[in-house]
């Protein structure tokens, strides 16, 4: 799979080691899925500011959220191709380091386990994945657990700590 992973705030430290993680994730999510080499997909760390700008212009819910998804091969329209039929871009996650950082600390699990667990959850909605009704919530968490096992951030692996 090919990532792009772009650092667009200020406010979050983000490490070489946190982006190892967030790759390692993604790949994990590609590999479950048989997605191919040149299956691309761009990821982007923003603040809570720009994630709310976003949220609000794209959702028109007036508040942060931790990551959005928007694919680009969505509905019956043609994947889009870059350069070469063999390579696929299939969409873009943003992640708000700021909502990550929060959201990790209440959980107990801290900024890696957040940050990567949201990439992996961005990935499956871009893969047609959902959580509207509880049926699709529980085979998404299914999912979103098996991908975190294979690089050892899962729960059951955190619980074991």
């Amino acid at each position: 799979m090919l990532i792009t992973l772009e650092n667009d705030q200020n406010k979050i430290a983000i490490d070489k080691a946190l982006e190892d993680r967030l790759i390692a994730g993604l790949n994990a999510v590609a590999r479950l899925h048989g997605l191919t080499e040149q299956t691309e997909v761009d990821i982007k760390i923003v603040d809570d500011e720009e994630i709310h700008r976003l949220n609000r212009e794209y959702r028109n819910v007036d508040r942060p959220t931790d990551v959005l998804s928007f694919a680009l091969d969505e509905g019956d329209e043609e994947p889009e191709l870059i350069d070469a039929p063999e390579e696929h871009l299939l969409g873009d996650i943003i992640i708000s380091a700021e909502t990550a950082m929060r959201q990790g600390e209440e959980f107990g699990h801290g900024l890696t386990r957040e940050m990567v667990y949201l990439a992996v959850h961005g990935l499956l909605h871009l893969l047609g994945y959902d959580h509207m009704v509880e049926e699709d919530k529980v085979i998404m968490r299914a999912k979103e657990e098996e991908a975190l096992r294979e690089i050892e951030l899962s729960e059951e692996f955190l619980e074991q700590k």
